[in-house]
């Protein structure tokens, strides 16, 4: 959660998941060392939960109406259920979703209907959630982090192999961390620090952008997708090695965004042609210095803006519902390196600094963010996508600030995204098929298209007006206040 107050006060509040107590650097290594899928589904995926640790520790710090009437209208909605979307009910029919769900008994209960599945319009009711989050509303945190609650995690953790230990629940602490803060040009980008990695790589791909002039031919041409591939490969290429929890490494943030540092990786851009990834190198530098998703943003009627961004990791967490409590689990420990130097569940390549150690926590990919102009409130922004929230969320941002655009113009605008490895760039297909043919032919990319990249919720300010920009790729929606 980054958090902007009107009198200028910025907030970061970490409460990603961690690994629990019992973790261990090979445990998702089988016998003959290859990476197992225990870290993607099933009770040994999960990490310790945050979310609720998070949002208490956001209303005691900056909340003002009671807990009790915030949590209430979560309560009603699972006790008396609410019409299934159309986009919800294709995600339960997809036969990746039911593989998962169908293995574990409450989740294909609830979320599958106990086999028969939802349709479009249908009332999904949840009661045993109702109950859970009663005692959330009744108790805070400790209603879910001791208690009934925690005992019951830990009961069906211990009944199906899973880590997680009441000890681990009861032990979890919410972390408040500065922002990171930088410039674009004549802006203020305020976004995530590390455990995150999405605000070291905006803040560096602009820079490299910046001394470049990937805008001269627009919004869309194929020159600018060039330049924003290149700039993507070369800080994932960084990512995949300097990048993890900085209470267990020393991430090396002010020497990732040195301007020497971005002047190099600039000058290596040809801006004619594709650099191979395998000719792409992490960069050498220093540590020793003085990291399914669900995004909104929000800008109430004092100015102050909130940018939150949380995930169960992969579609439906790890499968698993909690016994009798109606959540599903998240998949987080694979946002880990299950084993360093192999690609994990997005292909993503990542190194020994992200690495499994107990109470550690993974490497994300979240970045909310918040832009200034000249010391006033201009945007706020951020995704769901995984590693592509990185990418997604620069290309917005460069819309806003760059090319003029409005909020809905910002978000609507084709978007691309490339990881370093594997050395392919998703496209959207929307995108023009001469911009597309021109990325290969001229540019020498290899292409996959893709029917959308990321969900992004935008808010842009202007002259007293204030723009709300759902993204039309999903279901998400725009509300003033």
């Amino acid at each position: 959660m980054l958090v902007r107050l009107a009198n200028g006060q910025t907030d970061f509040i970490d409460f990603r998941e961690r690994a629990p107590a019992a973790a261990s650097h090979d445990m998702y290594l089988g016998p003959d060392g290859k990476p197992t899928t225990d870290s993607v589904e099933g009770y040994r995926a999960s990490g310790i939960p945050g979310t609720v640790s998070g949002m208490e520790y956001a209303h005691l710090k900056f909340g003002k109406r009671p807990w009790k009437e915030l949590v209430q209208p979560a309560i009603d909605l699972a006790r008396n259920g609410f019409p299934v979307s159309w986009d919800f009910a294709r995600s339960l029919h997809d036969p990746q979703s039911i593989a998962k769900l169908e293995k574990f008994e409450d989740s294909k209960r609830i979320f599958l209907n106990d086999g028969k599945g939802y349709q479009f319009g249908d009332t999904l009711k949840q009661p045993e959630l109702t109950a859970t989050l009663e005692r959330i509303r009744d108790f805070g945190a400790a209603g879910f982090y001791e208690g009934p609650v925690a005992h019951k995690i830990a009961e069906d953790m211990r009944a199906h192999g899973g880590l997680l230990t009441e000890k681990d629940l009861a032990n979890y602490k919410t972390i408040d961390r500065p922002a990171l803060t930088g410039k674009y040009k004549n802006y203020t980008v305020i976004t995530a620090p590390p455990p995150s990695s999405g605000g070291v790589g905006i803040l560096q791909m602009m820079g490299v952008l910046e001394g470049t002039d990937y805008a001269r031919t627009g919004a869309g041409s194929a020159r600018e997708y060039h330049f924003l591939a290149e700039a993507m490969r070369r800080f994932f290429a960084d990512r995949s090695e300097w990048m993890g929890d900085p209470e267990f490494f020393k991430v090396p943030v002010t020497s990732l965004l040195n301007p020497a540092t971005i002047a190099a990786l600039r000058a290596s851009i040809n801006p004619d042609h594709a650099t191979p990834s395998s000719e792409i190198k992490p960069g050498v530098y220093t540590t020793n210095e003085s990291t399914q998703t669900t995004h909104f943003s929000i800008v109430d009627p004092e100015g102050n803006a909130v940018s939150v961004t949380y995930t169960l990791n992969g579609g439906f967490g790890s499968g698993v519902t909690a016994s009798g409590l109606g959540f599903l689990l998240n998949n987080e420990m694979d946002d880990f390196a299950p084993k360093p130097g192999s690609p994990n569940y997005y292909g993503l390549i990542q190194g020994e600094a992200n690495s499994i150690a107990p109470g550690k926590t993974p490497l994300s990919s979240m970045t909310p963010t918040i832009l200034l102009q000249d010391g006033k409130l201009r945007a706020v922004l951020g995704t769901p996508g995984g590693p592509t929230i990185i990418n997604s969320v620069l290309q917005v941002a460069l819309n806003l600030m760059d090319f003029g655009m409005n909020a809905q113009q910002a978000v609507d605008q084709p978007r691309i995204h490339h990881q370093w490895m594997p050395d392919k760039l998703l496209a959207e297909e929307t995108i023009s098929p001469d911009t597309i043919d021109l990325l290969r032919t001229k540019y020498g990319h290899d292409m996959i298209l893709r029917p959308r990249i990321g969900e992004m919720a935008v808010i842009r300010l202007d002259n007293g007006w204030i723009e709300g920009a759902p993204d039309g790729r999903t279901e998400g929606t725009a509300k003033g206040f």
